[in-house]
């Protein structure tokens, strides 16, 4: 498949063509919201935390006899049925949340999640996205230039990271390495801009993986 190549002016600047293995896959729903899920639990930091019977402070010395009061029988204070009690089954921040995923199954997804852009129109290609100063302003005019006007996710190549500067304070604009690009951000992600070095690297990191176990 061969797309259009912008500069940062949104001028055309020549054409590219992208490599089937990774940008031309057919869909497959099941697959990229089963690492899409994986993922998104991965985040969860599970720092959620309520506090069990035993963990609350005080309570060692039973309220009253167990026999003769009148009263239901009862060994601590901080009963869960009482005020400033315990907590049952609340969470727990040492809960895990974590989900494995194949690494197979997660190149695969991501490279759907990349075909489905590009059958989309909203795979935007640039020559360099290398920033003059690493000034915000002129970032975000290349955005509106390039007629990006909705969230969109950025991959540098290594040699324009030092641009993410430019990207921070810019409202829903998210900009990582191309090789740390996942299936929970482009999908999140309206656009994706990246420079024909992003597409080389991503082309050469993914091909030549699905060579080797091709041949395995």
């Amino acid at each position: 498949m061969k797309i259009e190549v912008k500069n940062l002016a949104g001028k055309k600047d020549g054409d590219i063509t992208l490599d089937d293995a990774v940008f031309g896959i057919p869909s497959n729903d099941g697959l990229v919201h089963q690492v899409y899920v994986a993922q998104s639990a991965n985040r969860r930091s599970g720092s959620a935390h309520t506090k069990t019977r035993d963990q609350r402070r005080g309570g060692g010395k039973k309220p009253w006899k167990q026999k003769g009061t009148g009263n239901a029988r009862t060994g601590s204070i901080r009963n869960p049925i009482w005020r400033g009690g315990g907590v049952m089954f609340g969470p727990d921040k040492s809960r895990n949340f974590s989900k494995k995923i194949n690494s197979k199954q997660r190149q695969k997804a991501l490279a759907i999640a990349l075909s489905d852009k590009v059958r989309e129109g909203k795979l935007v290609v640039v020559t360099s996205l290398t920033i003059e100063d690493n000034k915000t302003k002129k970032f975000s005019d290349a955005l509106k230039a390039l007629g990006i006007d909705k969230s969109v996710v950025v991959g540098f190549s290594q040699e324009e990271t030092q641009s993410y500067r430019a990207l921070k304070n810019i409202p829903q604009t998210n900009g990582l390495p191309s090789e740390q690009l996942n299936v929970f951000d482009i999908t999140n992600a309206q656009y994706i801009l990246l420079s024909k070095q992003a597409v080389a690297g991503i082309e050469e990191r993914y091909v030549s993986k699905s060579d080797k176990s091709a041949t395995n």
